[in-house]
């Protein structure tokens, strides 16, 4: 897999940018099938910056209606990345 595939987008939600900025932990939706050191990796890489610790948590597809159709959608994965002290945060969302 290749960097892109592994880290799909960074996550901008209310909570995780309270993260990044009290406990320097960046979100990321991730591909299901990559692994701690697979993300380790490629954080370092894309934004050159040293990484603590990855967690790992993989979420299940909500069910979702359409008027008499129902579906799911896909299963997903998502990774909280926190960095080492004294390292830059990227800024990858400008508000």
């Amino acid at each position: 897999m290749t960097l892109h595939e592994i880290i799909r987008r960074p996550m901008v939600t209310e909570k995780c940018v309270a993260m990044k900025e009290a406990e320097r932990t960046l979100c990321f939706e991730v591909a299901p099938k990559a692994n701690k050191t697979q993300i380790k990796s490629a954080v370092e890489k894309l934004f050159k910056v040293k990484v603590a610790d990855v967690r790992t948590v993989s979420l299940e597809g909500k069910l979702r209606r359409r008027g008499r159709f129902s579906g799911y959608r896909s299963d997903w994965k998502k990774a909280y990345v926190r960095l080492k002290p004294g390292e830059k945060i990227p800024e990858y969302a400008e508000a």
